[in-house]
């Protein structure tokens, strides 16, 4: 089909599904090549484009003084076709083809509106690329045509494989299809969408490809049996067809023959239209098939301009006699001998188009058309733009610009690179830097009704804009679903893994293929489908589900619990009766029995042991900085305290029974009051003073221990310097062993006299009691250390109050008789 114009636009377009091979030798006269097979979707494609430059002639916005023209060619679907009519076009060596008087032959074009397939268009543009040549192709989708640097002129009107898988990939993570089956074609259209679906499906979806297979061109039953058998066998309920629709009629006959229903099928868009697909007895098969489908547009006066359709008597060969004869089933004259034979008739031209119905007037579905409508108008849009270019200012070398009389394809291939127009439809056009336009796909469903018919309707789009980005709407509530119940299949290879787990992944096996294996203490997912677990916060623990940190469980020995409460009362009870006891002693002060032996002494002493008992609070409770400096400090030297009493009373009794001694008057002169009282502050001095230097250099400070128990902190004391713990402790060890040795030498004397071996029985309870807190207490771990230490502060003051005023108090509250100083000095023993 040709048109004359100021500018050629040249067009290639499927008009013939077959071709016969022509004999190339060099032996033989050439032939060109016979087609047949006519396609009314290919003629209606080059008939749109006839109407767009009409339409662009017409509009005196845009061209204004330049008369577009055409030339079309048909492909017929095969390669070498193509590529000669392509070469044509651009060198311009069509034969006998008269447009003017004064001009034989086609001029050459400007830009070419196709090729719809992937392939030829990538043979095209390989080689017209070279010479810059626009190719602007409206149906070929292939991901590798962005290549700018092999295929630097080529533009297209249909968005990318690229985008297209994408898409497909949004509708799986939309339903949660993990695992999923991929058929394609073993052509460009097919192997570099599975590369896409390799690289792309488990980055962008989270899923991964359950099987790869590539569908036979032509009837090959026995590997479409193997393929099928592959489907049946898989666990995967979604299939995914990147394939055109004569591969996928010879895939649903083996389906039918093998019965494998329940799956979900998602078409590409190459067949996602396909009405030869939708049949009765296919419905069960395909029924709910969710598919990709190229923008479907309007295009306002393309009906009209198809009914005025005529054929062209002096070319007996022309697209449209072509289409006339098919569509009549007529032939024009003469007619095939084949023919008359036959009983054919002969078409007079005057047959009326508008009684039959068929696809060239259906104008329910213009997605092709819609691109190819498109493409012709990018090309005028350049086309005006670098025609509108003022000299001086042009883009060009030297500010230069393009020329009606001298027009480049190579300029044209700028200002195409630039283009953004919308269409009457709405829809913005414009390529980016890969010549790809802005994508836009419709998302269909094919829905089968009750009285078994099949329609399909939209239900979602997907798009990129320059300005909004990109947008994936869905209307779930209107998809149809072939399953019972009418919900979407599940379709992945191990079930999700709740929070709390985490993914393992099983060895040699797709990555969709996992276990899910539970988060380890102190380690928690809070998703689904977690990859890791991670660790929780120093003061945190897992739950028993794994699936949140909680805060740890705290440990110290708390006044609440059982132990504590225990201990606590044992202190409280013991200062009691340290009390209990100095009220007897102050109440009974003048006696005999507690004015013997240094009376202040006694009382100092039971002051002493009453602050030992209290000390012993300050190790329950949770640990704070003041609590850990002054419980050791007020252990230490309530206990020196103690025993420098008691030490000081050992000492009184040796020096007054020494001094009953003939000679012996001289020693009591040492231990008058005042050196009592000295000698106490002294020994108790040095115990503070131990005390401060080791607060002051290396503190005790509250601590949280996480090593005893992972799930719990240990609030404890450390004792910031382990010498001067040692120091304190070696210290009490000291005097108390010192008093024990005293007490020991006086174990012989009268007992009527003195308590020295009331001394001697408490020293031994007292240093039996702290010799076994040592390992005891290291051994402990947590807070039975402080109640080790706790149990051994009572333990031991207990011994002393006991063993040092029991006697005592029983003599006072029981045995008044014996409370006089006559009993107290006794006859002496003369043994």
């Amino acid at each position: 089909m040709h048109k004359n114009g100021d500018v050629i636009l040249g067009g290639l377009f499927k008009v013939h599904f077959f071709s016969n091979d022509p004999d190339l030798s060099f032996t033989s006269q050439p032939q060109l090549p016979t087609c047949y097979g006519f396609n009314i979707i290919g003629f209606r494609e080059a008939q749109t484009m006839a109407f767009a430059i009409d339409e662009i002639n017409r509009n005196s916005n845009l061209l204004l003084n330049v008369t577009l023209g055409y030339s079309l060619y048909d492909n017929c679907l095969e390669l070498g076709i193509a590529f000669r009519a392509a070469l044509t076009l651009v060198s311009g060596q069509e034969e006998q083809v008269t447009l003017e008087d004064n001009c034989v032959g086609t001029p050459p074009v400007l830009g070419i509106v196709g090729d719809s397939t992937s392939t030829l268009s990538i043979a095209i543009s390989t080689v017209i690329g070279l010479y810059r040549v626009p190719l602007v192709s409206s149906y070929a989708s292939c991901s590798c045509l962005s290549d700018q640097q092999k295929f630097p002129s080529f533009f297209r009107t249909i968005p990318s494989d690229a985008f297209q898988v994408n898409a497909m990939i949004q509708i799986l993570k939309r339903f949660g299809w993990t695992w999923t089956g991929l058929l394609i074609s073993d052509d460009d259209y097919g192997v570099h969408a599975a590369r896409s679906f390799h690289s792309d499906l488990g980055p962008a979806g989270g899923g991964c490809l359950a099987y790869t297979e590539i569908l036979p061109w032509g009837d090959d039953p026995a590997e479409l049996r193997r393929i099928v058998d592959v489907m049946r066998k898989s666990t995967a309920r979604v299939v995914i067809a990147f394939s055109n629709k004569a591969r996928m009629i010879n895939l649903m006959k083996e389906v039918v023959r093998q019965n494998v229903t329940g799956l979900q099928w998602i078409a590409s868009e190459a067949w996602t239209s396909a009405d030869v697909l939708q049949t009765p007895h296919l419905m069960p098969y395909l029924g709910g098939t969710l598919g990709i489908a190229v923008r479907r547009g309007e295009i306002p006066g393309l009906r009209d301009f198809l009914l005025q359709i005529r054929p062209d008597n002096t070319d007996g060969n022309s697209m449209v006699n072509q289409f006339w004869e098919h569509t009549f089933q007529c032939r024009f004259a003469p007619p095939p001998a084949s023919w008359v034979e036959a009983g054919g008739g002969l078409c007079t031209g005057q047959e009326v188009i508008q009684n039959v119905e068929n696809e060239l007037v259906d104008f329910s579905d213009l997605r092709a058309e819609y691109n190819v409508y498109k493409a012709v108008y990018a090309v005028a849009y350049a086309l005006d733009d670098m025609l509108q270019c003022e000299p001086g200012r042009g883009p060009f070398s030297n500010n230069t610009c393009a020329h009606l009389q001298r027009l480049e394809p190579w300029q044209l291939v700028y200002y195409l690179a630039k283009v953004n127009f919308t269409t009457s439809f709405g829809d913005e056009v414009s390529f980016d830097e890969n010549g790809d336009t802005l994508p836009i796909y419709d998302i269909m469903n094919w829905v089968w009704l009750p009285d078994g018919r099949t329609i399909v309707q939209r239900v979602g789009e997907v798009k990129r804009s320059a300005f909004k980005g990109y947008k994936f709407t869905l209307n779930e509530d209107k998809i149809f679903w072939n399953f019972e119940p009418k919900q979407p299949p599940r379709s992945m290879c191990s079930e999700s893994c709740p929070p709390g787990t985490r993914m393992a992944r099983k060895k040699g096996e797709p990555e969709c293929c996992f276990d899910c294996v539970s988060c380890s203490e102190g380690k928690i997912s809070n998703t689904t489908d977690s990859m890791e677990c991670t660790s929780c916060p120093e003061d945190f623990w897992s739950s028993p589900q794994r699936d949140h940190c909680v805060p740890k469980k705290t440990e110290f020995l708390s006044y609440h619990e059982p132990l504590g409460i225990c201990l606590t009362t044992t202190s409280l009870l013991g200062t009691f009766i340290c009390v209990v006891v100095l009220g007897i002693f102050i109440h009974h002060h003048s006696t005999p029995i507690v004015r013997a032996n240094n009376s202040e002494l006694s009382f100092l002493l039971l002051v002493s042991l009453k602050l030992c008992f209290l000390c012993s609070l300050l190790f329950i409770g949770r640990p704070i900085l003041w609590t850990c400096q002054l419980r050791h400090a007020a252990f230490g030297i309530s206990f020196v305290l103690c025993v420098s009493c008691i030490l000081v009373k050992t000492m009184v009794v040796l020096a007054v029974f020494r001094a009953s001694k003939p000679g012996g008057e001289s020693s009591l002169k040492w231990f008058g009051a005042v050196q009592q009282r000295g000698t106490v502050l002294v020994l108790t001095s040095v115990q503070a003073a131990i005390c401060t230097v080791w607060l002051v250099s290396a503190s005790p400070v509250p601590h949280k221990n996480t090593q005893y128990h992972s799930d719990k902190i240990v609030y404890e004391c450390i004792v910031g310097s382990t010498i001067g713990f040692a120091v304190l402790l070696g210290y009490i060890g000291l005097l108390a062993v010192l008093s024990c040795l005293l007490a020991f030498l006086a174990k012989n004397l009268p007992d009527n006299f003195n308590e020295a071996k009331l001394i001697t029985f408490s020293m031994l309870i007292f240093c039996a009691v702290w010799v076994a807190f040592v390992p005891a207490y290291i051994s402990s771990p947590g807070k039975y250390a402080d109640a080790v230490e706790v149990f051994a502060i009572l333990a031991s003051s207990f011994g002393l109050l006991v063993a040092l005023f029991g006697p005592k108090c029983y003599i006072i509250l029981l045995r008044p008789e014996r409370n006089t100083k006559k009993a107290i000095m006794g006859r002496g023993n003369t043994r």
